[in-house]
């Protein structure tokens, strides 16, 4: 049974379109993410990043990898519905945690997030993964932007480096260049949203994002989820984000103590 945030249209458009709009997942916890993110920013950890260049105007902050070290981030991923509400976009069984992500543009930020795919990055493959892409202030412009389908393209993009602008696994041919959906009039999903509302999004579908013209903020709070096929992988160099000293070998589930299920189908 679908947890009652879902209906078999919101699965069957996930899984056609590798994106769809959830609405109020997180409605009953924006003032923990919000809080959390205020520690992210006060405390960024060790991946932090600004994300402007000489010449942008604004602030582009990001951070991930911080649940297990912010009470209100963990307190959010294991008592929101969202674990519940993954199992059943994922079609999965399970639902173990992969990382969170928290990116804010402050307002009259330029820097567009750039289209890419996420499991380009990642150590980790599988059909059955999701990632949820949750803004804490009302959005418009600075709305996710996702590629429709573009989760069953047969070949991925290749990754590059936000700030630099380089790719990340240089030399490699078994990635496709960075398209220009706008310019190439490729389906485009985006949606005005509200603190609490959810983009729900596969790991290999092209997203990326405008920058925030806007007179306020916007915090975004992303939460990376995986399923039942979801298996350790070796790519061209290293991964983001990296997890050194993981010790996990090529086909291996990925290891619950780092990485826990938060949620089991109770059927079962």
């Amino acid at each position: 049974m679908l947890h009652s945030l879902l209906t078999q249209d919101h699965v069957e458009a996930y899984q056609k379109n590798g994106a769809v709009l959830i609405k109020g997942l997180l409605k009953d916890y924006i003032s923990s993410v919000r809080r959390g993110i205020d520690i992210n920013m006060t405390e960024p950890g060790p991946y932090a990043a600004e994300n402007l260049k000489t010449g942008d105007t604004g602030r582009f902050f990001d951070d991930y990898c911080n649940w297990n070290r912010i009470p209100d981030f963990e307190e959010v991923i294991r008592k929101s519905p969202m674990a519940e509400v993954a199992a059943g976009l994922m079609l999965s069984q399970s639902v173990q945690v992969f990382h969170d992500h928290v990116l804010v543009k402050e307002p009259g930020t330029s820097k567009a997030t750039p289209w890419h795919q996420d499991e380009p990055y990642y150590f980790v493959e599988g059909h059955q993964n999701v990632s949820f892409w949750i803004p804490m202030d009302p959005v418009k412009e600075a709305s996710l932007r996702c590629v429709a389908g573009s989760h069953l393209w047969e070949k991925p993009v290749l990754p590059t480096r936000w700030l630099s602008e380089e790719d990340f696994y240089a030399g490699e041919d078994i990635y496709m260049p960075v398209p220009d959906p706008d310019a190439e009039e490729m389906r485009i999903l985006e949606w005005e949203m509200e603190p609490g509302d959810a983009v729900a999004f596969h790991y290999k579908t092209l997203h990326g994002a405008r920058g925030n013209q806007a007179l306020s903020r916007r915090r975004a709070f992303s939460i990376r989820l995986l399923g039942d096929d979801a298996r350790y992988v070796e790519r061209p160099g290293p991964t983001s984000p990296p997890y050194p000293g993981h010790a996990m070998k090529p086909g291996e589930r990925l290891r619950e103590d780092w990485f826990p299920v938060i949620y089991r189908n109770p059927v079962l």
